[in-house]
């Protein structure tokens, strides 16, 4: 079972339709950390505000929770905000601490960029990885988004993309995958992407 993480930040249900579509059923939106430890896969999805996602994962205890099953190797996808939490910290409206997977910050798109990036983009691929598997490079995936993270270390970038300046669309650091666009408004591409992560989940069976 993959857990969808309800922390009251967004496009909760549209990712779970998305993971249907891709033909991986066994998908639920909780809100409950103990099924969050449960899960065999985790998403942390989610739009809005840096601080407020840290603030409602922490007083709901699925901060813990999700920690947890990132420290005991269960795979795990973060979209668009949920890429950003994986940050040490965010610095959008103030300095706030993020979940500290993936070490680097969350930062705004620099100044003379246009915020926020809305629409289709493509995507390359610095090295190669499983969640993009049977997607060619310069696919275009929908984004919507103002702020970026910045890995500590480039090498966790699966996935680049230019806008104004070239910033990480997709990081793969052991079994954490996160996505800066959203794969459940992204066609046929998206869903092939979380069809790949599903997969990924079968294949690293109970943990």
């Amino acid at each position: 079972m993959i857990a969808i993480v309800d922390y009251g930040m967004g496009n909760l249900r549209s990712v779970e339709k998305g993971f249907v579509h891709a033909g991986v059923p066994d998908v639920v939106v909780t809100g409950d950390p103990a099924v969050v430890r449960s899960a065999e896969g985790v998403v942390l999805p989610g739009v809005g505000a840096f601080r407020d996602a840290a603030a409602n994962l922490e007083s709901t205890g699925l901060r813990d929770a999700v920690l947890e099953r990132v420290a005991d190797g269960v795979p795990f996808l973060g979209i668009c905000l949920g890429m950003q939490l994986l940050a040490d910290v965010g610095l959008e409206d103030g300095r706030w601490q993020g979940l500290g997977v993936v070490p680097g910050t969350c930062e705004r798109l620099p100044a003379g960029v246009k915020v926020p990036h809305i629409g289709w983009n493509t995507v390359r691929y610095p090295r190669p990885s499983r969640l993009f598997a049977g997607l060619a490079e310069d696919t275009a995936f929908y984004f919507v988004h103002s702020y970026r993270l910045a890995p500590a270390d480039p090498s966790c970038i699966i996935g680049s993309t230019h806008h104004g300046v070239d910033f990480a669309a997709a990081v793969e650091q052991g079994s954490v995958y996160a996505v800066q666009f959203h794969p459940e408004k992204s066609s046929a591409a998206g869903l092939r992407l979380l069809g790949n992560f599903g997969m990924i989940v079968k294949e690293s069976g109970p943990r």
